[in-house]
């Protein structure tokens, strides 16, 4: 008895191999995208008011109304193009993780190929080949300034008779990349020319720290064919929650209930009547959250500026991906993968390797990801440990 082969390339995730090394080195954890607050209490209070007000029994297959209300009010109001009909274009999801799923297996069929740009967030590649489907890269290179850019003749050039749509992931996980809107009109020029569908991964829109974020679905002919997916987890905190959506007209919400029907069918109630609660808040509550955010990047980027990593600031999202090579190659390290071995065991801080997040491993051999949504004192800690490390373990200086 074996995995399925359509799985079985994939292995255990990189997420939990590294928790698992960073629990047993005892290593401040700047890997996993796991905040240590642990959310608003007034959040949790209204879930505890929930479970005892309203019935904790089956609800509605695509959410419970008022959230699917309050995710359509808060799609309109920032920047969404429309205001949903949350009867027909919202369905509530566990996580943006099953949103992801449940959108590749209702919507795409064996053969059918997607752009997907690349480093990309691991659950992309493996719900593709659940559902049959293959990816095209496109690579996002990290410039001499260390910001990321995709070339527009490599994302012409992906596209083929097979392709039946595109992966937009802003802002980007691992990056921290914003597309600009100059970028993003040309992915929807590619769309319209080549009738894709847009998958549109939001789940950080609250997380822009530089520029602005746009959906992609509020550009000129864009609302009738992209599903934009969200995430209350990302917004508030509470990952643990797992309640994510995907916004997108009728006929493509239909495809994304068809596969949530007979996954999760439905997310827990009254997790659901708190979110609902909470999307009501105003917008002090975000503006408060991207300080916050934009403090604790600035603060982890000094620290690692200074121990000699190269990186753009993140204008996004919660991570920093920096070049390791003027730290690692001088003491030896040849790829990301055993220098972040080395970082959890010699210096007790752990990091992501984001080769995992390439379909050829070299890519992101010079790469580490450092995850800034933890608190400031976590990251003083993280920073405290590779600077005690890095004075113990410079290179001998040359004999003149």
């Amino acid at each position: 008895m074996t995995v399925a082969r359509r799985l079985e390339s994939f292995g255990t995730s990189i997420f939990a191999d590294i928790t698992a090394r960073a629990v047993a080195a005892d290593a401040v954890n700047l890997g996993q995208g796991m905040p240590d607050a642990d959310g608003p209490d007034w959040i949790k209070d209204a879930a505890a008011r929930a479970m005892r007000e309203h019935p904790n029994q089956y609800v509605p297959m695509p959410g419970v109304p008022a959230l699917r209300q309050a995710i359509a009010d808060r799609f309109a109001a920032t920047g969404g193009g429309w205001a949903p009909d949350p009867e027909t274009e919202v369905t509530v999801t566990s996580g943006c993780t099953e949103a992801l799923a449940a959108t590749m297996l209702g919507l795409l069929n064996p053969g059918d190929e997607v752009v997907v740009f690349e480093p990309f967030y691991d659950a992309y590649v493996a719900d593709l080949a659940m559902a049959g489907a293959a990816p095209r890269y496109v690579p996002l290179r990290m410039g001499e300034d260390g910001a990321f850019a995709f070339n527009a003749d490599e994302l012409e050039a992906a596209v083929t008779p097979e392709t039946r749509a595109i992966l937009v992931n802003t802002p980007h996980n691992p990056t921290g990349k914003v597309f600009s809107r100059d970028e993003l009109s040309a992915i929807a020029e590619l769309c319209q020319r080549h009738d894709l569908i847009a998958i549109s991964d939001e789940v950080y829109d609250c997380h822009v720290y530089e520029g602005e974020h746009t959906r992609l679905a509020s550009l000129p002919g864009m609302d009738a064919r992209t599903i934009t997916l969200g995430s209350f987890g990302k917004m508030f905190s509470m990952t643990g929650w797992k309640i994510g959506w995907a916004v997108a007209p009728p006929e493509l919400t239909k495809a994304v209930r068809s596969a949530h029907q007979f996954t999760t069918f439905c997310v827990a109630a009254p997790l659901q009547h708190a979110a609902a609660e909470a999307l009501r808040t105003d917008e002090a509550y975000y503006a408060d959250l991207r300080a916050r955010f934009r403090h604790q990047r600035d603060v982890l980027a000094a620290g690692l500026r200074g121990l000699g990593f190269r990186f753009a600031d993140p204008a996004g999202g919660y991570f920093i991906v920096a070049d390791h090579t003027p730290v690692s190659e001088p003491r030896g390290f040849a790829d990301d993968v055993s220098f972040c071995h080395h970082l959890i065991e010699e210096a007790g801080v752990a990091t992501i390797p984001p080769s995992s997040f390439y379909h050829d491993s070299n890519e992101g051999r010079k790469l580490l990801r450092f995850a800034f949504c933890v608190s400031e004192g976590t990251i003083e800690r993280a920073l405290r440990r590779l600077r005690a490390w890095s004075n113990e373990s410079v290179p001998d200086e040359p004999e003149a």
